[in-house]
């Protein structure tokens, strides 16, 4: 999410119906909304890798992968954001054209310009939907996942992977290399 809130307050009808014309994406919070910036290369690829990966793991089992073009919806705050990936096993989701209000799964690749974002007051909202089982953060500036599960007690735990570990979504049972997130990913600055 980008720093340029528009101060005027928007109905959550008047966004819905805003973003199904505008050219501009734009995530709402609670009356306000916040153009998205575009994502580097590293970000879309990281993206992409995650997604497809899951897709794949995904097909037949009633579970559905989507990116960064579906929004999630926390009905009980009334905010609408754009995560890279999302994951629904509700069947109450087919009802939605373009958001999701029951997902299990919440993944965020971190830009420098969103990660505090990310790891705080978004994090805090994603919280309130209760269906969420996992939030994962993926870093695009080094090897490094952190992905926070909701034990049996509610409480969220942290688990983070580095370089040659696998990766494990306990949410829908996926496992694989952390090097294959980031499979063509070079963190080499270009000359």
């Amino acid at each position: 999410m980008i720093a340029t809130p528009s101060y005027n307050y928007i109905s959550p009808e008047e966004y819905l119906e805003l973003e199904e014309t505008s050219p501009i994406k734009y995530e709402y919070r609670q009356g306000q909304v916040y153009a998205m910036a575009g994502a580097s290369n590293t970000h879309v690829v990281i993206t992409l890798n995650i997604a497809s990966m899951l897709r794949n793991h995904l097909r037949g089992s009633g579970c559905q992968a989507y990116v960064s073009d579906t929004k999630a919806h926390i009905e009980t705050m009334d905010i609408y954001y754009y995560p890279d990936v999302i994951v629904s096993c509700d069947s109450r989701d087919k009802a939605f054209n373009n958001f999701l209000r029951y997902p299990c799964l919440i993944i965020e690749v971190l830009s420098p310009t969103t990660e505090a974002f990310d790891r705080g007051d978004k994090f805090a909202d994603y919280r309130n939907l209760d269906s969420l089982q996992e939030y994962v953060l993926v870093s695009q500036n080094k090897i490094n996942v952190d992905v926070f599960r909701r034990n049996s007690e509610g409480q969220w735990v942290l688990y983070s992977y580095g370089k040659e570990e696998n990766l494990h979504l306990a949410s829908v049972d996926f496992q694989c290399s952390i090097n294959d997130v980031y499979e063509d990913v070079n963190f080499e600055t270009p000359s």
